[in-house]
């Protein structure tokens, strides 16, 4: 499908590609990986044709076709959000319009029967190529883009300049998946996107008919979406089938070989090398000496990449705060006429590593905002826990550096004394080296920004961690860094972030943010996304119930009063039609019987865990329950259990309500 020959790039004297050949075949998934700087953004241009190598060639077929999504820089205006995405059906659009003008012409009664046969032909081709190429579900298919993307129905005649630059993005790939081209260049398609738009984008580019080649730092993503890695690294590619995951373990291992490789080749030529000097001069040895520096002028030296320090890094000691951290009772927020917030009220709890979820705009950074006290809720009370010491990492958290600081000055201003010796290893595992920490941080890139912000909250002692999308613009050794130190942080933390691979390590209880409220979800967010399936399933799965109609008809119909004894007998007609009434009025009873039933043993369920709940809680509140490990966890693990359990049981009963039969 598309072959690199001989590929060469360089700018200046650095050479990111050197002679490389490599080959994409059709549906493939290919992960492009590599340390920063690699050139990952630049092979990318060069097979988008936006940029020409300096030497080689990309072989491609005539007809193929080619989408690139680059991380950033792309805005739209001039058209509503529905009319900007028809703009990928480009020939289609011709071709409705083309229809609409042969309608109007067809309508013409001056017309000649030669000019009116003609057109009639013309439209009937035109028709069929607009059925052939799906141009009665064109439609459908940007409705079903955009809201997968994040998109409300109210956005879709929104005019597209009054986006902002990460919903932009998502308007270009939006667009660039409708054009379905032959191969999608992605270049972190996932910056933008909240989890339920990522696992989205997955299962659409899982199924998607072309080649897809993306670069992402998103682990999970990565994983779930590519069957093969091409890591660009040492100016060429090497292949690894397999997903990111995989490609770990095996590129570790190849380094690993490598690096033997070196050292046994870098030993051999020492030894040559010593044989040479040691015997040069000989003339018994003259010919042993001429015939190894012909074998050292053979070496071909094995390049190496710089081993990277791993960064391990603890968070200062910081004094335990208060059972209860946090709390909102009763709060309300609201901007203009958006109610965000209607009656929340909300607790977290010492230990608690909540991970707040929902699509873009549903309120996360509103409500973390109001957790952190940097916004005051419209209504309800905010209280703060006793000895509790807060960190708040907003979204614009890079933005507040001072840009007349060093980075270096950045980290150790404010940082306990013990630590400043450890601030030239943080600073080297966010990928600032060598003269980089003398940069000040008013000349760093957005990404730069972020990964100093990121470090500087790391030095910091605390008790609590409020982080509003701490991984964005981190590439994945520098979120390796950042998820370490999470994961044996000891307080407590709460977390918005788009990265599947982060959530998941880390949360072990989820707030689901949206429709005015907050729900809580006892457990992982694969587990969470598991109990959503579950209920959204139960909402749609058909129920069984009595002809409502003929219920109905059964309970309005008059209760039957005794005859005269002049009167005649019903007829054997009335008298079957009234036993099938009946009969049915009998069924409905005991339909809804049994649902009742079911109703009283989930309510029954529901309080029995609710007193266990209570009664191991009064266990954990005793003073010094945390202390001994091996004993408080079995009662942690139950709790959590019972309250997972709780949680389903009451999916469970709000189903049976609304599925609940009609009375008879």
């Amino acid at each position: 499908m598309l072959q690199l020959v001989g590929l060469r790039k360089a700018f200046a004297d650095r050479v990111l590609l050197d002679d490389v050949t490599w080959q994409l075949n059709a549906r493939d998934r290919v992960g492009l990986c590599g340390p920063n700087g690699a050139g990952k953004t630049t092979l990318l241009k060069i097979l988008a044709r936006l940029d020409e190598p300096d030497a080689g060639q990309v072989v491609t077929p005539s007809d193929m076709t080619i989408g690139y999504l680059p991380q950033d820089g792309l805005e739209y205006g001039g058209r509503t959000l529905v009319d900007e995405a028809r703009q990928a059906f480009g020939p289609l659009l011709a071709l409705k319009e083309e229809l609409h003008r042969l309608e109007e012409q067809l309508a013409d009664t001056t017309l000649d029967e030669a000019t009116h046969e003609a057109a009639l032909v013309r439209y009937s081709e035109g028709q069929e190529d607009f059925r052939r190429l799906d141009g009665y579900t064109m439609d459908l298919r940007v409705a079903t883009v955009l809201r997968g993307l994040g998109f409300e129905e109210d956005d879709l005649d929104k005019p597209t300049e009054t986006f902002s630059g990460g919903w932009q993005m998502r308007i270009a790939l939006a667009k660039l998946l409708l054009q379905r081209p032959s191969l999608l260049l992605l270049d972190e398609p996932t910056n933008h996107l909240d989890l339920d738009a990522r696992n989205w984008l997955e299962e659409y580019l899982n199924e998607y008919p072309g080649a897809v080649m993306l670069v992402s730092h998103d682990r999970y993503f990565l994983d779930a979406v590519v069957t093969r890695i091409a890591d660009l690294s040492l100016r060429t590619i090497t292949d690894y089938h397999g997903n990111y995951s995989y490609y770990l373990r095996e590129h570790e291992a190849r380094m690993d070989r490598l690096r033997t490789m070196k050292r046994e080749q870098d030993e051999e030529v020492a030894r040559i090398k010593m044989f040479v000097d040691r015997f040069r001069y000989q003339a018994t040895k003259a010919a042993q000496v001429q015939s190894r520096i012909k074998a050292l002028e053979k070496v071909v030296p094995i390049d190496v990449p710089p081993e990277r320090k791993k960064v391990h890094f603890t968070f200062p000691e910081c004094s335990k705060s208060g059972r209860t951290v946090l709390e909102l009772a009763h709060v309300g927020k609201r901007y203009g006429q958006k109610v965000i917030f209607g009656d929340l009220s909300l607790q977290i709890e010492r230990g608690d590593r909540v991970a707040l979820v929902g699509p873009n705009g549903a309120g996360k950074s509103t409500l973390m905002r109001m957790l952190s006290g940097a916004e005051a809720p419209d209504s309800g009370t905010r209280t703060e826990g006793h000895q509790v010491v807060m960190q708040y990492f907003a979204q614009d958290e890079a933005n507040r550096l001072e840009p007349s600081r060093t980075v270096y000055e950045t980290l150790a201003d404010g940082s306990p004394v013990h630590m400043v010796p450890t601030i030239r290893n943080i600073l080297g595992g966010f990928l600032f080296a060598g003269d980089d920490v003398y940069k000040k941080a008013g000349v760093l890139s957005g990404g730069e920004r972020t990964r100093l912000a990121v470090a500087r909250m790391l030095l910091r002692p605390a008790n609590l961690l409020l982080l509003d999308e701490p991984t964005n613009h981190l590439d994945l050794d520098s979120k390796d860094v950042l998820l370490e130190a999470l994961e044996g942080f000891t307080g407590t933390l709460i977390l918005v972030s788009h990265d599947r691979y982060f959530v998941d390590r880390l949360a072990t209880k989820i707030i689901a943010v949206g429709h005015g409220g907050a729900l809580i979800y006892p457990g992982t967010y694969e587990e969470f996304r598991w109990s959503q399936a579950q209920r959204d399933a139960a909402a749609t799965a058909p129920v069984v119930s009595p002809p409502a109609a003929r219920v109905a008809v059964a309970v309005a119909a008059p209760a039957p009063s005794a005859a005269p004894a002049s009167s005649s007998a019903p007829a054997p007609a009335d008298r079957d039609e009234r036993k099938r009434l009946e009969a049915e009025q009998r069924r409905a009873r005991r339909a809804l019987d049994a649902h009742q039933e079911r109703v009283t043993r989930v309510e029954s369920r529901i309080a029995e865990c609710e007193r266990e709940i209570k009664t191991l809680e009064d266990t954990m509140a005793q003073p010094g329950f945390y202390e001994d490990v091996v004993a408080s966890k079995p009662v942690i693990d139950r709790h959590q259990a019972l309250m997972w359990e709780v949680g389903d049981r009451m999916a469970e009963w709000e189903a049976l309500v609304d599925a609940a039969p009609p009375a008879p």
